[in-house]
């Protein structure tokens, strides 16, 4: 019998975010900590096997009403149909034939959930690479994450951008460069331009999360998108300046200017936080590691911050902090790119 196993990782927004989704520029890197994990195999019918995820059983009414909130009606299998449907409609399109053998498939995920560690993403590109195997469809790369971005967007109404997809598809460290005169439509999809970076080029990293302060994406952004779509000058600004952070990011990393980086790092989050609401225990995770010397910034939409920490001293002190607030603190493992 044939088994399919294909992960996707966690990631964390360097610099830039959420600039992404508003033709913005970001540095990304994936974190090899945290993976998702897509099993296929042939099987005589179709078949979803259900994951922790989607749990139907609850210790109480409180904890089937939390799981709600941060994971919806219908936990990751959603994730799961909609990655099938679209990746059905994709191969309709550029005229691909699929074999009519079916098979079973089911996940699981180590990545923190609503922490913004991009952990429904990774589903989505676990499952899409089981999907391609099976079938023998190649998709183009740059392709790939303007699909995984389209099932969150089209089919389950998630706003996101591409940056998260961008990683998890090349992995390693990315620049990424969404500008509208730099995109360009490949098979029907806006594609940016993508540019891997050497690892060795980061600073020293640091990761700190904190999932019983989870919050969902959408509440993190508030009516950014609205507010972008008429206009608000502020934001307008902001946008352009996550991408000129983006940028003076990659000329300091290429520089090898980790302070430079570091700086840049906490003036992202300070951009971010003078035109968003931010929860407020997400606030108090960067104003403690900043108490430690480090700089901090989210890692994604809350509920994990990253940044830099050059020494081991300072990262004992960073830990001992961040634990007071419950916050688990990592030297971030880095996957190296495809």
């Amino acid at each position: 019998m044939e088994l399919i196993r294909r992960f996707a990782f966690a990631r964390a927004g360097l610099l830039g975010n959420p600039s992404d989704g508003y033709h913005g520029k970001t540095i990304s890197v994936n974190i090899r900590d945290f993976r998702a994990e897509a099993v296929l195999y042939e099987w005589d019918r179709l078949e979803l096997v259900l994951s922790q995820e989607d749990q139907s059983k609850f210790r109480s009414i409180r904890e089937l009403a939390r799981d709600v909130r941060l994971h919806g009606y219908y936990g990751g299998v959603r994730l799961v149909k909609a990655t099938i449907k679209k990746f059905v409609e994709y191969c309709d399109a550029q005229n691909v034939e699929l074999h009519d053998r079916n098979f079973s498939i089911r996940y699981q995920s180590t990545i923190p959930r609503q922490v913004g560690l991009a952990g429904s993403s990774a589903i989505i590109t676990a499952v899409l690479r089981c999907l391609m195997d099976f079938y023998g469809v190649e998709i183009p790369r740059c392709v790939q994450p303007s699909l995984i971005l389209s099932v969150e967007t089209d089919e389950l109404g998630i706003a996101a951008g591409l940056q998260d997809r961008v990683i998890q598809v090349y992995e390693g460290l990315v620049y990424m460069d969404f500008a509208q005169d730099r995109m360009e439509t490949i098979q029907a999809f806006a594609c940016g331009v993508y540019e891997p970076l050497p690892l060795d080029l980061l600073p020293p990293l640091y990761l700190a999360y904190d999932p019983r302060i989870a919050e969902p994406t959408e509440v993190i952004h508030n009516d950014l998108r609205g507010r972008y779509r008429r206009g608000e000058p502020a934001v307008l600004q902001a946008m352009q300046r996550f991408a000129e952070l983006a940028e003076a990011g990659r000329s300091a990393l290429l520089a090898r200017d980790g302070a430079e980086f570091s700086r840049l790092m906490d003036a992202n989050f300070d951009l971010r936080r003078s035109i968003l609401r931010l929860a407020p225990d997400h606030v108090q995770m960067v104003e403690k590691a900043r108490g430690c010397g480090v700089s901090a910034k989210f890692a994604g939409s809350g509920g994990a911050i990253v940044g830099v920490c050059p020494d081991e001293t300072t990262f004992d002190r960073l830990k001992q902090t961040m634990r007071e607030i419950g916050c688990v603190v990592i030297r971030p493992g880095i996957l190296p790119a495809q």
